[in-house]
């Protein structure tokens, strides 16, 4: 630990010159999660994507608007009927300078590194939680050093988006051979930022690229920064003391200790930060719902769920706008158009017709499945996690006023996914953060062939005309069509209501006025390389 001390000591000093001070060329960010591996096959979660983002590179990649742009694949050409994807490789491409390389020829990125990345991550030895993305492809082909091939067993229009996701990098077979296990701490890519130093639990540090292939629309190369650097804070409320402090030149999200101080009523910026702060505000792809149960057969005991009016009726009977604003300080739109969240290409409010507060039609839709005549009306039980615990308390204050008896029960959020992957519960809250920008994604929550456990269908929906356009979708290639469909997918399922679309969530992004060029995406996706600092 001193050794890795004096090392960050002597690499802040070395970013310092007379000219600047460590803010000016340094970006700090903290990681509260922390970070499990810097190798892409294991990027599973956001902490690991937006550390190995830096570090690696794919075929293609997002940009702001989810649009499919070249990265490592300069073009590529979608063959016989969508089967086959060929991409030419830019012939500039070098892995980070390290000692796992005998020589400089050895650091060139071929699509024989493509070949050997992708068979790597579907190996079981590996057990990558990324090798699903590959379930489809038949074979991977390096007909030369810059035209890769990928053969798919049958036609996937999302394929392209998927691969754009982290577990699809290129990494180096030499690398990985000379590091073995300890490629997760001593990762070797192709990105903006090499790797330097990583004190688990402590500090990592990236180094500017001085090989890094891409450069800005005025022909300057990538990245501007000279350095990253994460910490490691745990507790939240200490790291939102640290970026006030200007410690830190990021912040995502808020947690609830602070997210009063920072934002009004109105999810704007307090004014008392304006001054000091920016407030980056766009969609995220999470649409945040509650669920039913709606294969009977699972439950021995009635449970009035299982009437679509009844279903209708908790679509129609609270207030999400009020919800949103109270509870969420209008950090995302109330959800009502739908599973497809805002954001995502086959959004559209006005042909995707979802539901809006009104406690009259909720209360006709109820007499109308006889649910007041019944006697003794059995409570509806609501599964939650505690953090969750506040919306759907509202909900069941809301509900309570249309008569209907709903309970609350709060489980661990472990407990309550293994309730959900085995059909163990009737009424749960449930989220869904899109692993690609397609909004096949979503709608695969309700393809029959998808019921739980062996996939994400949760709810056991199962409606034949609905597999019928997934099915339909999945084998065209024009975007537009795929999008109608999708429309019409989504509709049917706002009729059978097997949800309750609760919010599309938002990306709040906070970051000091001398911090320029940090976008993003609604893949929430953190992209360093043309971020610049300033002084004050």
């Amino acid at each position: 630990m001193r050794r890795a001390v004096i090392l960050l000591a002597i690499f802040f000093q070395a970013c310092s010159s007379p000219n600047s001070t460590n803010s000016d060329v340094v970006f700090r960010y903290n990681e509260s999660a922390g970070i499990t591996s810097l190798d892409p096959a294991f990027a599973r979660n956001q902490a690991n994507i937006w550390a190995t983002n830096q570090l690696f590179n794919g075929l293609v990649q997002m940009d702001e608007n989810l649009a499919v742009q070249p990265c490592v694949a300069s073009s590529w050409a979608i063959k016989n009927g969508g089967r086959s994807y060929v991409f030419q490789l830019r012939k500039d491409v070098l892995f980070h300078k390290n000692k796992c390389f005998e020589n400089q020829q050895d650091r060139a990125v071929t699509a024989h590194d493509f070949v050997y990345s992708f068979e790597r991550l579907k190996s079981a030895k590996l057990a990558a939680p990324g090798s699903w993305v590959f379930q489809k492809a038949s074979k991977f082909i390096a007909h030369s050093d810059t035209v890769l091939e990928i053969k798919l067993k049958e036609a996937y229009p999302p394929f392209l988006g998927i691969l754009s996701m982290k577990y699809c990098s290129v990494v180096s077979e030499k690398a990985i051979k000379f590091y073995q296990s300890n490629f997760r701490n001593n990762p070797v890519g192709t990105g903006p930022f090499y790797f330097k130093l990583w004190v688990e639990n402590e500090k990592l540090v990236l180094r500017k690229n001085p090989d890094y292939f891409e450069l800005d629309s005025a022909g300057k190369q990538l990245p501007y920064l000279k350095a990253v650097a994460i910490s490691f804070i745990p507790d939240k409320q200490s790291a939102f003391l640290e970026f006030v402090k200007g410690k830190l030149d990021f912040m995502s999200g808020l947690d609830a200790s602070y997210k009063d101080e920072m934002l009004t009523f109105n999810g704007d910026l307090q004014p008392k930060y304006t001054d000091k702060f920016n407030l980056y505000r766009q969609p995220y792809l999470n649409t945040e719902y509650l669920a039913f149960m709606m294969d009977s057969t699972a439950f021995a005991e009635y449970n009035p769920v299982q009437k679509k009016k009844v279903r209708q009726a908790i679509n129609y009977g609270f207030d999400r706008v009020k919800m949103m604003r109270f509870l969420r300080n209008n950090i995302g739109v109330p959800a009502t158009a739908g599973m497809i969240p805002m954001g995502m290409q086959g959004f559209d409010s006005t042909q995707i017709k979802g539901y809006h507060y009104n406690p009259d039609k909720a209360k006709e839709l109820l007499r109308s499945a006889g649910y007041f005549m019944e006697a003794n009306q059995p409570e509806i039980i609501l599964q939650t996690n505690a953090s969750y615990l506040d919306l759907c308390e509202y909900l069941q204050g809301e509900l309570a006023s249309l008569g209907l008896k709903i309970k609350v029960e709060v489980s661990p959020p472990s407990t309550l996914r293994q309730a959900m992957a085995t059909s163990k519960v009737q009424f749960f809250r449930a989220s869904w953060i899109g692993d690609y920008p397609d909004a096949e994604n979503y709608l695969s929550l309700f393809y029959s062939k998808n019921w739980a456990p062996n996939g994400p269908n949760y709810t056991h929906f199962k409606n034949a005309r609905f597999d019928s356009l997934y099915e339909r979708a999945n084998q065209t290639d024009s975007l537009a069509q795929r999008l109608a469909l999708y429309q019409q997918m989504d509709n049917l399922v706002m009729e059978e209501a097997p949800v309750v679309p609760l919010y599309y969530d938002q990306v709040l992004r906070f970051y000091p006025k001398k911090v320029k060029g940090l976008g993003g995406n609604a893949m929430n996706l953190l992209d360093l390389k043309r971020v610049q600092k300033t002084n004050d």
